[in-house]
């Protein structure tokens, strides 16, 4: 019995080997400038992506371009020996949540004091192949 669980568990480890997870805490950027840029590359081949990422002129898409390479980089840390321009990579999900908020005071006229909040944001970026 212990075998066929041992069976499963790596028949589970080689179909996990083709995704990659990779993650952003607490980017300090409000979660819907995020957003626009990280729909722009969900379904993008990464090669793709990584051009739209770095010719983009939205500061959000200098964090996600570095989120990317390191999705890369565990990709072929998983997959040595295998080369990642034949693995047919695309993003297969990516999703921002909002994180926490800093709320701070700003100086208002008559004494008083206008909230303000900064905003910050999770980032999970998910690779696959192509195929799958």
């Amino acid at each position: 019995m212990g075998s066929r669980k041992q069976d499963s568990s790596i028949a589970r480890k080689e179909a996990n080997k083709d995704v990659v997870k990779a993650s952003l805490n607490d980017c300090p950027s409000s979660p819907r400038k995020m957003r626009l840029v990280a729909d722009i590359i969900r379904g993008e081949q990464v090669d793709k992506a990584l051009y739209i990422l770095k010719y983009s002129k939205k500061e959000a898409s200098n964090k996600l371009e570095k989120l990317l390479l390191s999705a890369m980089a565990n990709w072929q840390t998983k997959n040595e020996g295998a080369d990642i321009e034949e693995a047919n990579l695309i993003i297969k999900e990516i999703f921002v949540d909002s994180a926490r908020q800093l709320k701070r005071l700003r100086p208002a006229p008559q004494g008083r004091g206008y909230r303000i909040r900064k905003r910050s944001n999770h980032v999970t970026l998910i690779l696959g192949n192509k195929e799958n």
